[in-house]
């Protein structure tokens, strides 16, 4: 199992709290994913919901519990995706009051090109996610704990089996991954799958159809930006009209059809501002701004059909 998952991480965690807090313009992504991970650990809480709202429901009910336990994280680079599948956990544990493991699965995974190596590596963290859920599970409703499975760049490991180009150990992989899903689902342990990619074509249809979330990340609009900047922008003394030339420098204009990531706005875009003025100065907002107005945003990720 050496070298198939990165470090592990445990939650709850105060940094991957601060981490989960910082991510804004997400809400209801955030309640989404909050929703079906906490069934698949307290499935029983959705049968008292049917008890006190809909008795009859049953049908209706067992069509959710029935659901794969993957989530499909799509978007462009710097969209938050990765890092709310990150945090998602420490959130979760918070709220249930247990404990949570991430498992990253590391690209390693693909292998060496070996015949078989890399169905056996995929088979292999699927197996190791589903005994560690198996053991977090209890006699009564709630399970002691969780694991969540993260597959970043997803596409690596669960492209479309209906690309010609595509070698057949790849494929044997692609079904080692579908079979690994279904079990945990099947399995009905508390463990979920989240993959992230910012190629939505790729992926096999086979996973998106067992995808019980495909959740779709775009670059932040005027409010969402606006919600990212305001509050370090004003402690470094930037007023609301200056905040609006921010928000409206960063969005998309006559020059490009694309505005700033989340990424951009956190990583780059403050910072900037305090280095731009550091040792030396305090901030002055309007030469920030006409700095601001020279930082060029990610390019968008152009998927090749």
């Amino acid at each position: 199992m050496q070298g198939i998952f990165e470090q592990a991480i445990v939650y709850p965690d105060t940094d991957y709290m601060e981490r989960f807090h910082d991510l804004v313009g997400l809400d209801d992504y955030k309640e989404r994913l909050r929703r079906i991970l906490i069934l698949l650990i307290n499935p029983d809480a959705l049968n008292k919901w049917k008890s006190k709202y809909h008795p009859g429901a049953k049908t209706a009910i067992n069509s959710v519990l029935k659901r794969p336990p993957l989530i499909v994280f799509i978007g462009d680079v710097g969209s938050g995706k990765s890092e709310l599948a990150i945090t998602i956990g420490d959130y979760v544990a918070r709220e249930e009051k247990i404990d949570i493991t991430l498992l990253p699965l590391s690209l390693s995974s693909r292998g060496e090109g070996r015949v078989g190596q890399m169905t056996q590596l995929i088979s292999g963290a699927f197996e190791e996610t589903y005994q560690k859920a198996s053991q977090l599970k209890s006699n009564g409703s709630k399970s002691r704990g969780a694991i969540i499975l993260l597959v970043d760049e997803a596409d690596a490991l669960a492209q479309s089996r209906e690309s010609s180009q595509m070698h057949h150990e790849d494929k044997a992989g692609v079904n080692a991954f579908i079979r690994g899903v279904d079990r945990l689902g099947n399995g009905k342990v508390p463990a979920a799958v989240i993959m992230c990619t910012n190629r939505s074509n790729s992926l096999d249809p086979a996973i998106k159809r067992r995808a019980a979330e495909i959740l779709k990340f775009e670059r932040p609009n005027d409010i969402q930006r606006r919600k990212v900047i305001e509050t370090p922008l004003k402690e470094l003394g930037f007023q609301e009209d200056q905040i609006n030339q921010v928000v409206k420098i960063t969005g998309v204009n006559d020059k490009r059809k694309y505005g700033f990531t989340f990424s951009d706005l956190i990583q780059r875009l403050i910072p900037c501002v305090v280095l731009q003025a550091f040792p030396n100065s305090k901030v002055d907002p309007d030469k920030a701004i006409d700095f601001i107005k020279d930082l060029t945003p990610t390019k968008p990720f152009k998927e090749e059909v």
